[in-house]
């Protein structure tokens, strides 16, 4: 989608971070990939898709910005042993030279997961779940922040993340994810 555009989805419901892009469409095809990726350990090809990211997402990608990813409630990381999004913040770190902070935001407290859940029970989900590590929001004050994360559905995460990003000083938080999901527009 070129800079400017706006899917219909946002069109309807603005987001509350400013712009998003994601290299895949969450569909049949990439689905088994990237719940490989979140939820059985197949981290190998991380780098491969930090690459796609970096290319679809070159125009949010500037040198002075940096990269957060969505938190893990500790117990959610603790079952998994690894945080998907900050393996992706990571390596797209190492591949752009943009500073990342994989600890900046934190998940406050432990959240259902949203994989079931309608647009507004995701945004009730996620509402002040995350904040601000405590002594990093100097580091936000007037920056442009790429939240990094796997999956942007309804965009309630990114959404609930941006605000907390914005509210703590960033000035612009743009979204970055693996894939993205179409989301039909309400007739």
């Amino acid at each position: 989608m070129p800079d400017g555009a706006i899917c219909g989805a946002c069109a309807q419901l603005p987001p509350r971070f400013d712009r998003a892009r994601a290299p895949l469409i969450y569909d049949d095809i990439s689905r088994a990939m990237v719940l490989g990726f979140k939820h059985g350990d197949q981290t190998h090809a991380t780098p491969a898709f930090a690459g796609w990211m970096a290319r679809t997402g070159a125009s949010l990608l500037a040198p002075d910005s940096l990269l957060v990813p969505v938190p893990l409630h500790r117990a959610r990381l603790f079952r998994r042993r690894y945080n998907q999004a900050a393996l992706l913040a990571l390596a797209l770190g190492r591949l752009t030279g943009i500073a990342v902070v994989p600890d900046l935001l934190i998940r406050r407290r432990r959240t259902p997961s949203q994989g079931t859940l309608s647009r507004d029970e995701r945004q009730r989900n996620v509402r002040r779940a995350f904040a601000v590590r405590v002594g990093c929001a100097g580091m936000l004050a007037g920056r442009h922040v790429v939240l990094v994360d796997d999956v942007l559905t309804t965009g309630a995460t990114a959404g609930e993340c941006a605000a907390t990003l914005k509210g703590a000083g960033a000035k612009a938080v743009d979204v970055l994810t693996l894939a993205r999901v179409n989301l039909p527009q309400a007739a």
